[in-house]
């Protein structure tokens, strides 16, 4: 892609990721173009007539070849936009996901101090919850110690390491004290639905944050089992759910004597997030 003005390397490019299938090759092209230039990415149309160094079309070749063999954008360019925020994302970690904001929207519908998030990932989830609310704190847990390390380095970028403490345990385990809110985006994929998702998920996004096996619900009842230990009188529980396990795990917190259940929707209409309270 060297010699080539910006605008016809994105051309190629868009030729590259449309043979390989890619379901928006000139979004992601120029997207990772503007990486590539060191541009933002409203300010690319502007250098499109400009001829290309041999640093930034070296970059962009390695970029196009990595979204060709399906690598997620957010893994190449190392980030991820999620509510508003700038996530650092690896392969250790599940990319933070518009639909997961409603879990964020409902956690702050009511106040909060001392917040538990189980299979924390990246941090996403609790970092953005304590940038919401400076006079909390919270833990998140996790079992991947690399997955720790991405979530300790988003709390720091996002300012609330201080009130931030990251475990490494199985969901509840080896977590002391009582919270007025546990909020989880578990892993819930059956082992029926692993073979159906996209390659950008299956091939590259870590299996530990996507399934647990068997009909994709084992965390939910470890969660239902251990959170009301947890939780203080009136304590939130808000869990992130595949769109067809509402019913089955709404009925595990009407099991466990959660009280104020509810299954929400993501803008998509589809089931997202159960929310529940100790009485």
């Amino acid at each position: 892609m060297s010699d080539r003005t910006a605008a016809e390397a994105l051309r190629a490019a868009n030729e590259i990721l449309t043979l390989a299938g890619i379901e928006d090759p000139a979004r992601d092209s120029r997207r990772l173009l503007a990486q590539a230039m060191d541009l933002p990415p409203d300010r690319l149309s502007l250098h499109l007539p400009d001829p290309l160094s041999p640093r930034a079309a070296a970059r962009f070749a390695l970029m196009i070849e990595a979204r060709a063999a399906r690598q997620p954008v957010s893994q190449i360019l190392g980030t991820r936009l999620f509510w508003g925020h700038a996530f650092r994302v690896t392969p250790d970690v599940l990319d933070p996901r518009p639909e997961t904001e409603c879990l964020i929207a409902e956690a702050l519908a009511a106040p909060f101090t001392r917040v538990l998030d189980l299979g924390t990932g990246s941090g996403a989830i609790l970092a953005t919850l304590l940038s919401e609310r400076p006079e909390a704190s919270g833990i998140g847990t996790d079992l991947s110690a690399p997955a720790l390390e991405v979530a300790a380095a988003n709390a720091a970028t996002l300012g609330v390491a201080a009130r931030a403490r990251f475990l490494r345990a199985d969901w509840c385990d080896g977590v002391l004290g009582q919270f007025d809110l546990i909020v989880s985006n578990p892993p819930y994929i059956s082992d029926d639905e692993m073979e159906t998702l996209a390659p950008e998920v299956r091939d590259w996004e870590p299996w530990l944050a996507l399934t647990p096996g068997g009909d994709g619900l084992d965390p939910y009842r470890s969660i239902t089992r251990d959170a009301p230990e947890r939780l203080s009188p009136g304590g939130r529980l808000i869990v992130e759910i595949g769109a067809e396990q509402g019913a089955a795990v709404a009925q595990m917190f009407v099991d466990a004597g959660f009280v104020g259940i509810a299954v929400l929707r993501d803008l998509d209409g589809r089931d997202r997030v159960v929310r529940a309270e100790k009485p």
